[in-house]
């Protein structure tokens, strides 16, 4: 009998509670994804996805938001000689020579501890895999990870398992908000909004057609975690300046206006702000708030908690090269906040260009061709 791979998702805790919407969203991401699947269902605490192939599944599914890990495991019933012989049959064939391995099993036991299972399983590698010379790790120090997870009547014995990207399942709270990418800094906001599951319309604003290129690689990695096949994009080119302080004030308060209008054509609840008091002065970060609330819509500021992993996130949409230049931006001072220039805003609005991209390899020359041919 062939033995089937299944590819285990493992929800955040702030999405245990979210898990429909989360399937759903898998069986998107897989369709999208033009990935074959025979079932997505729940077991317990996780969710089985039964693939044709569980390597491009798996991979496809860790774009998603609100998962704390995704795996490629053996499904086998909860029964403790059954798991033991199965972490020593398929965890020991992982185990390179020489190497230190830590045995790790968590999640529902019935008659027997967890702990028992994994001094076990740890005992029988070293027995039936001593020509390897495979010795055991501690939680500090291993070299591979065997990990088991048990639910009510299944184990699953982990042949590959992966980080995911942490955050709240995508649409659970069912609010739409609008945010714009301009620079490094409001790319990672832009992230952070869809992490906290929030349906976002993305704007991108330039001042120069040599920023073009840059902003459209960034938004390449962001899109997909949007979970559509199809997404419309709107870009709007705001009157350059110098690069002073005041003018980059201008710059952001022109962009918020910009997303006002977008907002209120598109009769959307939320405006994301790519800042924060934590990472720009408190004057302008309450100034935008204060202009947002009196145009009745609400401020989203997913960067109000931010601390170091703000730079991962940067990593993971490809910013990792722009990190020192974030950090500077980081430390801007806006002592003055200057008014608003309606002509500055009604300038911009009239250079919009609206791109219609279907999610795929070719994103960033499909989205660049069609604004030379809105020129």
């Amino acid at each position: 009998m062939k033995e089937v791979s299944y590819v285990v998702v493992f929800p955040t805790i702030f999405s245990k509670n979210k898990i429909p919407q989360l399937i759903s969203n898998i069986k998107k991401i897989l369709k999208i994804r033009n990935q074959e699947f025979k079932s997505v269902k729940r077991d317990g605490d996780v969710i089985l996805v039964d693939s044709g192939d569980p390597v491009f599944s798996s991979s496809a599914i860790n774009l998603l938001f609100g998962i704390e890990k995704v795996a490629i495991a053996r499904q086998v019933k909860n029964d403790f000689k059954t798991i033991v012989s199965e972490i020593t049959s398929i965890g020991g064939n992982l185990l390179l020579k020489g190497e230190k391995f830590l045995v790790k099993v968590e999640g529902y036991s019935k008659g027997f501890f967890t702990k028992d299972v994994e001094i076990a399983a740890t005992s029988s590698i070293i027995e039936e895999k001593s020509n390897l010379g495979a010795r055991p790790g501690t939680e500090e120090n291993y070299d591979k990870l065997l990990y088991t997870y048990l639910t009510k009547n299944n184990a699953y014995i982990c042949i590959f398992i992966d980080k995911g990207n942490g955050g709240i399942t995508f649409n659970s709270p069912k609010q739409n908000t609008v945010c714009c990418v301009y620079d490094e800094l409001s790319a990672v906001s832009c992230y952070e909004t869809i992490k906290q599951g929030f349906d976002s319309k993305i704007i991108i604003c330039y001042r120069k057609n040599s920023e073009l290129m840059n902003l459209v690689k960034t938004i390449n990695q962001i899109i997909p975690r949007l979970v559509k096949e199809k997404i419309t994009l709107d870009f709007f080119q705001i009157k350059s300046r110098s690069s002073s302080t005041k003018d980059y004030a201008i710059f952001l308060n022109t962009i918020i206006e910009i997303m006002l209008h977008e907002a209120k054509t598109n009769n959307l609840t939320f405006v994301s702000l790519g800042f924060s008091p934590l990472t720009f002065s408190q004057n302008i970060s309450e100034f935008a708030m204060k202009n947002i609330f009196q145009n009745d819509k609400l401020p989203l500021i997913p960067l109000s908690g931010v601390d170091s992993g703000l730079f991962d996130d940067a990593k993971e949409i490809g910013l990792e090269s722009q990190i020192p230049k974030m950090s500077n931006a980081i430390k801007m001072d806006f002592k003055e906040i200057p008014k608003i220039s309606e002509k500055d805003v009604k300038t911009a609005l009239k250079t919009k260009k609206t791109v219609n991209v279907t999610v795929g390899p070719n994103n960033v020359h499909d989205i660049l061709d069609s604004l030379e041919e809105n020129q």
